[in-house]
């Protein structure tokens, strides 16, 4: 029995330790757009070039993040992607920043005994010095922190709508797929709170 609670929580620090490490999300939204009148997407071509872009090494992370988009869109809402009359037109942002991380830790002295002559019993008496705190140790990191921003505009009035984005700690200069899908699940999570 004993086994089982200590697997069931060790279990359950996991699962609290990953929500802690999740991506912070945060939306903006136009107050008078009605959401519910929305039901399909097109994608907006960042560049007007098509397949002339200059840009073309970022294909794969392109692809990956409309790929998620478009699953988090037919999940959270039911929209469906449509090339043609749209209701909403879909654009992204990618920026990933070199920047340094501070971190503080706490520092705590090492626990001691120390022996005092007793003169009155004429013994040493051992007494034991629990560990304090002293301070924090500072240290600063290079970091590369990733944003990605999701904007929505109603493609009748050429007004955005709706726009999310969730800053977060990456590998490198490239996003990994885990990494573009934690962000765009993360920015999701609030799209529902956009919905009349």
């Amino acid at each position: 029995m004993r086994y089982i609670l200590r697997k069931w929580g060790g279990i359950t620090s996991v699962v609290f330790l990953l929500a802690g490490c999740a991506s912070s999300a945060h939306i903006e939204k136009d107050d008078e757009a009605n959401f519910s009148n929305y039901k399909t997407f097109a994608w907006v071509d960042k560049d007007g070039e098509g397949k002339n872009d200059t840009n073309r090494h970022n294909d794969l992370a392109e692809q990956k993040i409309k790929t998620a988009v478009i699953k988090e869109l037919e999940k959270t809402a039911g929209w469906k992607e449509a090339k043609h009359n749209p209701d909403i037109l879909l654009s992204y942002d990618v920026l990933v920043e070199k920047g340094v991380k501070e971190t503080q830790n706490p520092v705590y002295s090492d626990p001691f005994f120390q022996y005092i002559y007793n003169p009155r019993t004429r013994r040493y008496v051992r007494i034991y010095y629990p560990s304090r705190f002293v301070g924090y140790d500072h240290q600063s990191r290079p970091s590369n922190e990733g944003t990605i921003t999701i904007t929505m505009i109603d493609a009748k009035t050429d007004k955005v709508v709706w726009q999310g984005w969730t800053m977060d700690e990456v590998n490198n200069k490239n996003l990994s797929s885990k990494e573009i899908q934690y962000a765009v699940r993360a920015i999701f999570k609030k799209f529902d709170i956009a919905k009349n």
